[in-house]
């Protein structure tokens, strides 16, 4: 992009060839974003003398934003594919019985063979064989695909990850503390009352695919099917997880933040989601939207807001893109070096497309402390299921995981309602 590019009368920036390192996507993303800046401004100004802007102006501004939001989309993958560590460890730095599971796994995986699993399996008093679903991964494979969902599901990365070993893991959790009062040294000291529990369930649902491969391909020595099989399941499963982590019903998944009750963060109360209006239907207000904002950071107590990160879609990151602040600063920050979130009011933002777009009573926009604020559940193991029947010439690898999750601190979490009240 050249000086040109900013200079009145320009096209907006268009996004170039993927670049191929994170350093040059992140080069043309904060030119973009100065490029963005600069037309902002002329839009403020045209508005603050005319009392609107051009329209040439104002779609110059919205081409400007679509192409930031591309370019920061592209720098998000390059940086993943960085982030990804390489699957295989030499033989050497691993266990005599990992070193067994990944030959018999293996063996399995190419040619069906079951019986060594059947032998480990057995040894290890496990419960799982191939009529009960499947046979486990190696570990490294199962915290393999742990970690690229971490990286891929921004709830996940956020939240708190428990495993468990059953089918529900329930918590106890004080909605209350204990009474504490002073008292003079001599006075008498009244029993306190007890804190107010509530027990919380978070079922584990199962979340599964089948991906598809020739017998050529595990026939293939230079294959590696442990790191093929991490690579086909990780994204599907943590687009099915991020959903369901912020929306989804509870019905036969996790039940998403979004899907508990709310109420008016000034009347909230625990089991629901407090939230703060903007004061327009469907829309941030036309005169100080940023009070919003400043007004949902500090709904959050101190404990809480230190640990914050605002959550939203690109398209609703791209209205705040705009916000400006008395000073004439702007609110939204983009990363300060390439693989780290752009940030609002000095909190990072997480980026999911699972947030509902700017609407009529949306909640469209959270902010909290969502390592305290939800829980994510992991029942140990991803099994593997081989069927070479079902559609032949192809071997389905049916693979599973179990996996809830849940609100466990309705104070941790607020959301903005775009409504009057």
């Amino acid at each position: 992009m050249t000086q040109q590019d900013m200079q009145p009368g320009r096209v907006a920036p268009e996004v170039k060839a993927v670049p191929e390192t994170v350093t040059a996507a992140f080069d043309e993303f904060m030119e973009a974003f100065e490029v963005f800046k600069d037309v902002n401004d002329r839009r403020l100004g045209e508005i603050e003398q005319k009392l609107s802007a051009d329209v040439v102006t104002r779609d110059k501004l919205d081409r400007i934003n679509r192409t930031i939001d591309e370019q920061k989309k592209v720098l998000d993958q390059i940086a993943l594919k960085k982030a990804r560590p390489p699957l295989g460890r030499s033989q050497e730095d691993m266990a005599p019985e990992t070193v067994e599971h990944k030959a018999a796994f293996d063996a399995y995986m190419r040619r069906g063979d079951e019986a060594s699993l059947r032998e480990l399996e057995a040894k290890a008093f496990s419960a799982g064989s191939g009529t009960d679903g499947g046979y486990l991964v190696p570990t490294g494979t199962d915290a393999e695909i742990g970690r690229r969902l971490s990286a891929v599901s921004p709830m996940r990365s956020l939240s708190t990850v428990r495993s468990v070993s059953t089918a529900v893991l329930k918590k106890p959790f004080a909605t209350s503390g204990l009474a504490t009062g002073w008292v003079a040294e001599t006075a008498a000291r009244p029993q306190t009352s007890s804190a107010q529990l509530a027990e919380l369930a978070f079922p584990t649902m199962e979340l599964y695919a089948m991906p598809a491969a020739t017998q050529a391909l595990l026939d293939d020595a230079a294959v590696d099917i442990e790191a093929w099989i991490a690579g086909e399941v990780d994204i599907v499963f943590a687009e099915q997880e991020g959903d369901a982590f912020i929306r989804g019903d509870g019905v036969s998944k996790p039940k998403g933040f979004l899907a508990y009750p709310t109420v008016a963060d000034s009347g909230w109360s625990w089991g629901n989601l407090g939230y703060i209006p903007t004061g327009a239907a469907g829309a941030w207000k036309a005169t100080g939207p940023s009070d919003t904002l400043i007004e949902t950071v500090y709904s959050l107590r101190a404990g809480h807001r230190q640990n914050g990160t605002f959550m939203m879609n690109r398209k609703t990151q791209s209205d705040i893109r705009k916000f400006k602040d008395a000073d004439g600063n702007y609110l939204w920050r983009p990363p300060i070096t390439a693989g780290q979130p752009a940030s609002l009011l000095g909190f990072p933002i997480a980026e999911a497309e699972e947030m509902p777009d700017v609407g009529a009573n949306s909640l469209s926009l959270a902010f909290g402390d969502f390592r305290s604020g939800y829980l994510v559940v992991d029942r140990t193991g991803v099994r593997i299921l081989r069927d070479p029947y079902s559609a032949k010439p192809y071997v389905l690898f049916y693979t599973t995981k179990r996996v809830g999750g849940g609100v466990q601190n309705f104070e941790a979490i607020k959301l903005v309602k775009f409504a009057v009240s």
